[in-house]
């Protein structure tokens, strides 16, 4: 086992969000849109006016302005909405607050008028503030600007989901070298331990001994121990018929492609392939920490898919906990063996809700690119409502066909079935395909496959590690489950 590399101390959400109330003048952003230039009636005097006059200052999306004020002081800041709809990467304009997180001096500021979206703009100057700076050695940066969350708007809920997207963002961006299913283990427990829920694991052999086959042959080529984590809450005093919901989450440490091995280029973000994991564990804090009436369950199938001579191969035929026979096209399909054992468990309990989370097919990405994660289900109604809801807060989705057409493609001639489709056509779908064949009894099956990661710097964040479509499942199942 690798030495682990020290963790830095981090930036807070409470130090870049903070109460109302907080004492100390503040300098006031105006956020202009094509509907709403600043009016007279706001402070900011004739000489700032004539100062964005001069500077060709529009409302033009993304565009900013710092106002000059006495004594070189900031009066203000101006932040262009465009037309209302042009968030990052999609969604409300007030989403382009999170670029000024990130740009703006050292300070403290507030909203300058009221904002129809202004929770919104909130957790957007959180997500955007967001730094991984766990391996830099120079010396800290300068203090972050600092927004007061207005009025009216419950703080500690802003803070709560910023700081979730937070966790979830250091787990992908941190290296292998550091995170190994061991470490994916200890963060669902310090989760289960701050939201008083229940945490077990089957680990190594152990996973063979209660048919979790296919992730054991995943895993077994590394030195790192692969499991199932299983994390159990319900709030306290919740219903004792709240509807169950299950997430599973891909928690692929580092995916070399096993003995199909990738190429080097294709290597080099393969940290990243726990964004299931870590979107899962992301939406499992979101969910307890605002106390949402479900029955949750979190399922975490984690293993490192490594090359050694225990590694599993091509041809091999595994037995998956469900019984059914798989062979291998491919050793580098492995996330779609973890996940149908992690499936099977999950569907036993015919939870009414079962949702899975993976970094799963490049095919996703070549459809629908980094910024757009595909998804997959039978249930119309819940698709609409994602797909709206998602465009609400910014955090996108596009649904894609479980198309019956292509079950076929996952035919063998010795097994039951087989893990790839020999022809690089649909991808993504029959690998959705591959995984609802495990989930038999769930009322409502959906599965998201994620890119995990922002490729360059944009107002909702830095490039790096990004837990997909947590944010927009909340908002439904906050809409759905609050008492």
């Amino acid at each position: 086992m690798t030495e682990k590399t020290t963790v830095a101390s981090a930036l807070s959400p409470t130090e870049v969000l903070v109460p109302h109330d907080t004492a100390g003048p503040s300098t006031p952003i105006w956020l202009v849109s094509d509907a709403a230039p600043i009016p007279e009636s706001d402070a900011v005097d004739a000489a700032a006016k004539r100062w964005l006059e001069a500077t060709r200052f529009t409302s033009t999306a993304r565009k900013q302005a710092l106002l000059p004020g006495k004594a070189g002081t900031i009066a203000g800041v101006a932040l262009g909405l465009g037309n209302g709809h042009a968030g990052d990467p999609s969604g409300p304009s007030e989403l382009l607050v999170g670029q000024l997180a990130s740009s703006l001096p050292a300070g403290l500021y507030h909203l300058g008028r009221d904002t129809p979206n202004a929770a919104l703009a909130a957790i957007a100057w959180g997500l955007g503030a967001y730094r991984f700076r766990r391996y830099k050695s120079a010396a800290a940066d300068s203090p972050p600007p600092r927004l007061k969350v207005p009025a009216g708007i419950d703080y500690q809920s802003i803070v709560d989901q910023v700081g979730a997207v937070w966790k979830g963002r250091d787990l992908i961006n941190t290296p292998a070298s550091d995170l190994a299913p061991e470490d994916l283990e200890a963060a669902a427990a310090r989760l289960a331990r701050e939201h008083g829920a229940s945490l077990e694991a089957t680990v190594g052999d152990d996973l063979l001994a209660k048919g979790f086959r296919m992730i054991h042959a995943v895993g077994r080529g590394s030195p790192r121990t692969p499991r199932l984590i299983d994390l159990r809450w319900q709030k306290s005093g919740g219903a004792t018929d709240a509807p169950t919901l299950t997430l599973v989450g891909k928690g692929i440490t580092f995916d070399t492609g096993g003995l199909d091995i990738k190429p080097a280029s294709a290597m080099l973000l393969m940290k990243k392939d726990m964004g299931g994991a870590a979107a899962a564990l992301t939406l499992a804090e979101l969910i307890m920490a605002s106390g949402l009436d479900v029955r949750l369950r979190l399922l975490i199938a984690a293993a490192e898919n490594s090359i050694s001579g225990d590694a599993f191969r091509p041809g091999d035929i595994l037995v998956s906990r469900a019984g059914k026979t798989v062979e291998i096209g491919n050793t580098d399909a492995e996330g779609r063996l973890v996940l149908a054992d992690a499936l099977s468990l999950a569907d036993e309990e015919s939870p009414d809700t079962v949702l899975v989370f993976a970094t799963l097919t490049g095919a996703a990405r070549v459809a629908l690119g980094p910024d757009l994660p595909a998804f997959f289900t039978d249930d119309d109604a819940f698709a609409a409502a994602l797909s709206t809801e998602a465009a609400a807060v910014g955090d996108p989705v596009w649904r894609m066909p479980l198309w019956p057409g292509y079950e076929r493609h996952l035919d063998s001639e010795v097994a039951d079935m087989n893990n790839v489709y020999e022809a690089p056509f649909a991808g993504a779908i029959t690998a959705a395909l591959f995984l609802k064949r495990f989930v038999k009894n769930a009322r409502r099956f959906a599965h998201f496959d994620l890119y995990g990661w922002r490729p360059a710097a944009r107002p909702l964040g830095p490039k790096g590690g990004e837990p997909q479509t947590a944010r927009a499942i909340f908002s439904l199942l906050a809409k759905e489950h609050t008492a």
